[in-house]
């Protein structure tokens, strides 16, 4: 029998339902997996075990009166990325100034997954602010490597079977990356699907939230409580929701894929291989991959990336970083002051050449159903680092939906990921997709922490 902390959301909200497994046994086994792991892994800044088993013991009620109306993630525990307000739980986003913030409501997203019936395990470690300063969190294949940033304790507690599922943020690859470093699935949906009322900013246009989950179905469902407009968030888009779990099963025709040369002669000479391996595996399987061009050069992507991001850090954080400076890590702290030398006119001009790059991206997209390429340019490296953000950026400034699936594990005993991106507001094609490439990947990696 799987063990209880094996379980995917998915299949434990199924089995709570059908009375094999009850909340509060799912609730005490992740709990005890955390004591055992949490000294040396270091994913969590909170973790709330009385509030938990308070919610299973309710949860486990609710299941026993039975019905048909338990909600889809009912007794099924979460964790949440320390940038996330939650009522009565510190939300310190790594910046100790913040260390005694207990908000009194909950984010946007976190009041949608209660309603869907999640019990919040407690708050994930972050990177500050979700920059990119490194985290104490260790990748749970190799101490001695980083899980990636900003969303570090999010994606090391899924992959170290803490905890099924968690909530993370990107703004440049916050979650591809570390759900590529640590093995598993990252999913940045297009910008503006889901509300990001009271989470922490880092720069308005590029932050999104995301997920991190062990499977694609799991991302789905995820998707599916998220996603939706918000009247008190400006960045929200008023867009139908599609029914994405029944995208999964809306047939298994292979994908029209877009090889990216460019993004491959980037990577590092094993991260390149693994690539074209897969490619190799999802033509075999039926999948027509074709190579095609960036319309414009990468570096120029990844240019306007970083000169939005620095200005809008800077604005973010220059009241806190004239009042507070000490307090905040090198890396942010020197982002933000160059940002605060980026002129208005050279901002604009760069939010025009943005939108031209998103067109003609939006027109190469509609040669193929998503483009493929390595998530990252190499396997996670040393913990003095983050990790390289490259080949997740231009999806964050275009606003466009991707995922980064586990693909395999190289020879120095870490995991690969591969990064599928779609056009906006596609996130039916690119779940379907996904679906189907996990399935031709067959990926059954399992770290040491297993």
């Amino acid at each position: 029998m799987t063990e209880l902390h094996e379980l995917t959301a998915t299949g434990a909200a199924a089995r709570i339902r059908e009375g094999q497994i009850s909340p509060v046994e799912l609730v005490q086994a992740l709990l005890t997996r955390i004591e055992r792991l949490e000294p040396e892994l270091r994913a969590w800044v909170t973790l709330d075990a009385d509030g938990a088993l308070e919610a299973a013991r309710a949860a486990e009620q609710a299941t026993r009166r039975g019905g048909d109306d338990l909600e889809p993630l009912h007794g099924v525990p979460i964790a949440l990325k320390d940038i996330y307000y939650v009522k009565g739980l510190p939300t310190t986003a790594g910046f100790g100034p913040l260390a005694d913030f207990v908000p009194d409501r909950d984010a946007a997203s976190v009041e949608k997954l209660r309603a869907a019936g999640a019990i919040v395990l407690g708050k994930t470690v972050t990177t500050q602010f979700a920059y990119a300063d490194p985290p104490p969190t260790r990748n749970p294949w190799r101490a001695d490597r980083t899980p990636g940033g900003s969303s570090s304790g999010s994606a090391a507690a899924v992959a170290a079977r803490m905890v099924p599922i968690a909530i993370g943020s990107q703004t440049a690859g916050s979650v591809l990356r570390p759900a590529a470093y640590c093995g598993v699935v990252g999913l940045k949906p297009t910008y503006g699907r889901v509300s990001k009322r009271d989470v922490l900013p880092l720069a308005w246009s590029l932050d999104h939230v995301g997920t991190i989950t062990r499977s694609v179905e799991d991302a789905a469902l995820l998707l599916q409580i998220l996603a939706g407009h918000d009247s008190a968030d400006p960045h929200s888009a008023d867009r139908p929701i599609p029914d994405y779990l029944a995208a999964l099963a809306s047939g298994d025709a292979p994908p029209r894929l877009g090889l990216l040369p460019e993004m491959l002669e980037r990577a590092q000479p094993d991260v390149q291989a693994h690539a074209r391996d897969v490619a190799r595996r999802f033509a075999e399987a039926g999948a027509d991959v074709r190579e095609l061009r960036l319309p414009a050069p990468i570096d120029l992507l990844l240019a306007v990336h970083r000169v939005t991001m620095q200005a809008e850090a800077a604005a973010v954080h220059a009241v806190g970083i004239a009042e507070q400076g000490e307090a905040y890590s090198p890396r942010i702290r020197s982002e933000a002051m160059v940002g605060q030398l980026i002129s208005g006119p050279a901002y604009v001009h760069t939010q025009r050449v943005r939108r031209r790059l998103g067109r003609q991206v939006d027109a190469l997209l509609e040669e193929v159903d998503a483009l493929l390429l390595p998530t990252a340019s190499n396997v996670a490296p040393t913990p003095e680092t983050t990790g390289d953000n490259s080949f997740q950026a231009p999806a964050s400034l275009l606003g466009l939906p991707a995922i980064s699936l586990p693909s395999g594990v190289g020879e120095t005993g870490l995991p690969f990921g591969t990064q599928l991106i779609a056009s906006r507001f596609d996130e039916v094609t690119l779940l379907r997709i996904a679906r189907w490439c996990e399935s031709a990947l067959a990926f059954d990696g399992r770290s040491p922490w297993d």
